[in-house]
């Protein structure tokens, strides 16, 4: 029995859940863990922000299904990393985040004035699904196993294990080592057979079933499940923001979240919903009317593996505690049993009608590609990007206006393919989401189209990017200026010179402007390739030569800081944050 440190008993463990990517700045007070790291075989891959890490270990677990795992150094390294916690967890993105402390003694409670302490694990229990600190050596694998089997069950999260300097690099003789199998549940969870008969009956016999997929869809790979039950139902699938794709939008009977009003009609005329992996939140209008039918008119049967989320925003009529992928190829089976039982011809019709509409309202988005000025319209960059990048890389969406109007314009063609931060709208995370994309998926292309104030928070990860090798494109939208911020506030100092004007100067807002970065200049003195475009005729050979370039891009995208303002489906948003009318 050799003795090790808690830094390699934490290591050693990780290997066994089959992590081989660690993201974190390294730091001397947990030198047990990362000088281990190699000899395990295990990549540390190192940021310039603490933030940044997290959000590449979100975007990493994300991708692969598997576990991300990040570090933060005690005091300023842990104070740093909060932001992507925050992000990280809301997102609903598994990850583990090991912090160094203080020796023992001297923290936890502070002595008094101890050098780069504060309560880390105070700080983050509330911002994450669980946060513990080890107190001795010994506790340092029940402590991991904890955190591991609450980061495995229910919904995805940050949990967060806090391990004291003296501790991390203490050493001690331990050997009980265990499989992940002998510590924590590693089977799906399993849905109850009379209740997928219930739901298969209900679906089969609905005038107008639907599904409505979440997360849930991804955490458990179940796309070619729900493409199968959808086209056997020939039932309109919606989703939340961030499951967009789980069925690829080029299917018939998928209704892009972006398109407000059609999904808001499929809702309301749907008299069943199948509700796959979502909580139904905010972004999903809480499921009330007027953007859903009124529960007593409309049943739903939600499938979720977490218990809490069942029923919580929306009364059900069957509610599923399953894997939602084990759910599908069970009702799957069922209803092939029931296919002599219903008939689709009516259903078809209804959908015809529908899919008229849904088209139609691309038809008019479409509409602002025929404005060629320069400096661009924003919708352009979304559109270029679909033609140019090959259906399965991985777009970035980072912003305030910049991000509606990418997802507005660019099309979703494989699952699991678009990162943002669709419930947090965490400014600048998009950086680093896009550089774990990159990690997790090195043979495919990855881009992110982000705004200029976004892009502002994190531009040092250039510098990452191009020692890492890691070859993303950043396409930086730049209006220079806060332009949700401004738009709103220009309503609310001066709505009707506002409407005449679509834009007021400096002198009539507070603090909405800003000044340039040359983007395409700064990424060129961190050893990246850069570009700057404005007409948009210009921006698919800028995208092709950055490409070609082998390395991390940065092209600097002017856009009409006016038109950009005026992005689509404001009032939409804006809407969302109201209580919806309907009980």
């Amino acid at each position: 029995m050799a003795a090790m440190t808690g830094g390699e008993i934490i290591v050693r463990m990780l290997k066994e859940e089959g992590v081989s990517k660690i993201f974190g700045i390294v730091d001397g007070t947990y030198f047990g863990l990362y000088s281990n790291c190699p000899p395990y075989g295990i990549d540390i891959i190192t940021p310039r922000h603490e933030a940044t890490a997290a959000h590449m270990a979100g975007a990493y677990a994300r991708l692969t299904g598997g576990l991300g795992v990040c570090l933060a150094s005690n005091g300023p390294g842990v104070a740093n990393v909060l932001a992507g916690v925050a992000a990280e967890n809301a997102e609903g993105n598994r990850v583990l985040l090991i912090t160094s402390s203080r020796r023992t003694g001297i923290t936890y409670p502070d002595r008094g004035g101890t050098y780069q302490y504060f309560n880390q694990v105070a700080v983050i229990k509330p911002m994450a699904k669980w946060s513990g600190s080890a107190t001795s050596l010994d506790r340092i694998p029940e402590l991991m196993r904890r955190a591991l089997r609450i980061s495995y069950r229910g919904r995805p999260g940050v949990v967060h294990l806090d391990v004291p300097e003296n501790i991390m690099n203490g050493k001690t003789k331990f050997s009980d080592f265990r499989a992940p199998h002998q510590y924590r549940c590693t089977e799906p969870l399993h849905p109850n057979p009379e209740q997928v008969e219930a739901a298969a009956r209900m679906l089969g016999h609905a005038n107008l079933p639907i599904i409505h997929a979440g997360s849930g869809v991804i955490h458990a790979a179940a796309y070619e499940d729900l493409a199968s039950v959808a086209e056997m139902l020939h039932a309109p699938v919606t989703t939340s923001w961030s499951a967009r794709g789980v069925l690829p939008e080029t299917s018939a009977l998928s209704w892009p979240m972006v398109h407000v009003k059609a999904c808001n009609e499929v809702r309301n005329g749907a008299d069943v919903v199948l509700c796959l992996g979502s909580r139904l939140g905010e972004t999903d209008w809480w499921g009330k009317a007027p953007y859903w039918r009124l529960p007593r008119d409309q049943q739903m049967i939600q499938v979720d593996c977490d218990e809490d989320v069942l029923g919580n925003n929306k009364p059900v009529a069957v509610a599923i505690l399953a894997d939602v992928k084990l759910f599908l190829r069970a009702l799957r089976k069922c209803l092939e049993g029931l296919e002599g039982d219903f008939s689709l011809e009516a259903r078809r019709r209804i959908v015809a009608q529908l899919v008229n509409h849904r088209d139609k309202d691309r038809a008019k988005l479409d509409e602002k590609l025929s404005d060629r000025s320069s400096p661009m319209i924003t919708a352009h960059v979304g559109k270029v990007c679909r033609e140019i990048f090959e259906d399965d890389a991985v777009v970035v969406f980072d912003g305030g206006n910049t991000a509606v109007w990418g997802n507005f314009y660019y099309q979703v063609r494989r699952p699991n393919t678009q990162l943002s931060t669709h419930h947090f709208a965490m400014l600048g995370a998009g950086a680093g989401q896009a550089l774990g994309a990159a990690v997790a998926r090195p043979d495919k292309q990855v881009f992110c189209i982000i705004g200029d104030g976004a892009f502002g928070f994190h531009p040092q990860e250039i510098e990452t990017a191009v020692r890492n090798n890691l070859k993303v494109i950043f396409l930086v939208c730049c209006d220079k200026q806060w332009g949700m911020v401004k738009i709103n506030q220009q309503f609310s100092l001066k709505p009707v010179m506002t409407m005449i004007k679509k834009d007021l100067g400096p002198e009539e807002t507070i603090n909405t402007d800003l000044g340039e970065i040359a983007f395409d200049e700064l990424a060129r003195s961190m050893g990246a390739h850069g570009e700057r475009v404005s007409d948009p005729d210009e921006l698919q050979p800028a995208i092709e030569r950055s490409l070609a370039a082998d390395t991390c891009a940065v092209i600097h995208v002017d856009v009409d800081p006016v038109k950009h303002m005026w992005a689509p489906g404001l009032l939409h948003f804006k809407n969302m944050h109201q209580e919806p009318a309907g009980k």
